[in-house]
Parts: C-alpha cells; structure tokens; sequence
C-alpha cells in the first residue's frame, strides 16, 4: 500500500500501535537465536533493571542508629542518609527493541506528531533517538510525518553526531549501524554507518537493513508492514 498523506494525522494513533505489532511479527522470525523482539521503553537504556520493566523501591533509615552498629570511624564505611533505587518515568511512545540475552541491540522508532509538535517535544526526542547511538544501539527510525515542514530528525541526528550529510525533510526512513570505538582527533567516536531514504506520498515504502552487529542484520519489510496495518485500521 503506498504511503498515505499524512498531513491529515486523526488515523495515525489506530495505524501506529497496529504497525508496531506488525513489526515484531516481521522481525522475530528472522532473527538469528539468542535474540528476541519486544515493545519496550526508554529507561532500558539507562536504568539498571529488565528492559522496559524498571523495578520501584525505596527504604529509608529513621531518625535510629542505621544499620551497621558502630558509629563511624575514620576507617568506617560510612552509611548514607538514605539509600534509594532511582526510577525513571516510562516514555508511553514505545519501539520495537531487539534484545541478546538481556542487553539491547537494536530498536525501531516510528515517529508520531506529538514527538516533533513543541520545541522541547523535539529535544526530548532527537536525544531519545541519539542516546541509541551514544549507547551503542542500531537504530532504524521512520518518520512518515511531513509536518512540521523546516525540522527533521534526521538532520537533527546528523547534527548530533557530528554526520555531515545533506538534508532529508521528513518524511523518511533512516538506519544507523553502530561499531565499535574509534579515535577522532583527541577524542574518542563510533563509526555509524547510514542508510537514508526519502519516503514520498503515494509511492511504497522501502525495504531496509536493521543491523544486529557491524557483519549481521534483519531485512526489514517496512511496505508490507504498513499495508497490513492501514488495512487492520481500515485506512484506505
């Protein structure tokens, strides 16, 4: 099914989650063992706890003698004042993640209107979609969003990382492959290689790499997918 005019977005919050599910479908499959895919959540990322499910609890010591006995020393390990398990809140934008025995390796993000419709909206997100990269994750990220018209994540990537690239307005599909450490003048940097893709209104969607390592990836179908899920959504 080609891609549909998405200025017009009151059937975007039926086709997305119904895309996303469609993704997995595709992509679980055809993942080498060892690896699984999932909906999960920004926290995975930086929260020490299972992907997308960070745990809540806090204890906090009264106004008694902690635990520990002694008062302390000058050899003492010194207690806290409390001592808490920080959690931070769920994004609800959710992606696809591609997981190898409990550490991410890949995500897929499909933009909505509400990621880019404010300024801080922006900022939030192009720092979601680069802390991917600043953590070593391959990302594939699909904007089929056309407005706003002068901003695209994409560019605001490439500015992130240091990528000189020419400009690709939305809407479009790009994949970021992550290697290993390398030195860049004084500096230390990862090589990313880059797929790009304009998507254009009436036209199908393309068939893209999302990396699982520098040598090993999955196709992924992105046409398909979306045909099936404006179908489930009854968009024609």
């Amino acid at each position: 099914m080609p891609l549909h005019d998405w200025t017009d977005e009151r059937a975007w919050d039926s086709v997305h989650p119904i895309w996303m599910t469609y993704l997995i479908e595709w992509v679980q499959p055809r993942l080498p063992e060892g690896f699984k895919a999932f909906l999960g959540g920004v926290p995975a990322l930086t929260v020490a706890s299972a992907n997308g499910k960070p745990d809540v609890s806090v204890r906090r010591w009264g106004s008694e003698q902690p635990p520990g006995g002694a008062a302390a020393t000058g050899t003492a390990v010194l207690e806290p004042d409390a001592e808490l398990n920080a959690v931070f809140r769920l994004d609800p934008q959710r992606a696809v993640h591609i997981d190898y025995h409990g550490q991410l390796i890949a995500a897929i993000e499909i933009v909505s209107p509400r990621n880019k419709d404010r300024d801080d909206a922006k900022e939030t997100y192009t720092n979601r979609y680069l802390g991917y990269l600043r953590f070593g994750v391959h990302l594939m990220l699909v904007d089929v969003m056309p407005r706003p018209r002068k901003f695209s994540f994409a560019d605001a990537i490439s500015a992130g990382v240091g990528l000189e690239l020419p400009p690709l307005p939305s809407p479009f599909a790009a994949v970021y492959r992550v290697a290993g450490a390398i030195p860049v003048g004084d500096d230390m940097g990862s090589r990313i290689g880059v797929w790009r893709r304009p998507l254009q209104v009436g036209e199908p969607l393309p068939t893209l790499p999302l990396p699982l390592s520098l040598h090993q990836s999955v196709t992924i179908d992105l046409e398909q997918t979306y045909q099936r899920a404006a179908e489930r959504a009854y968009l024609t």
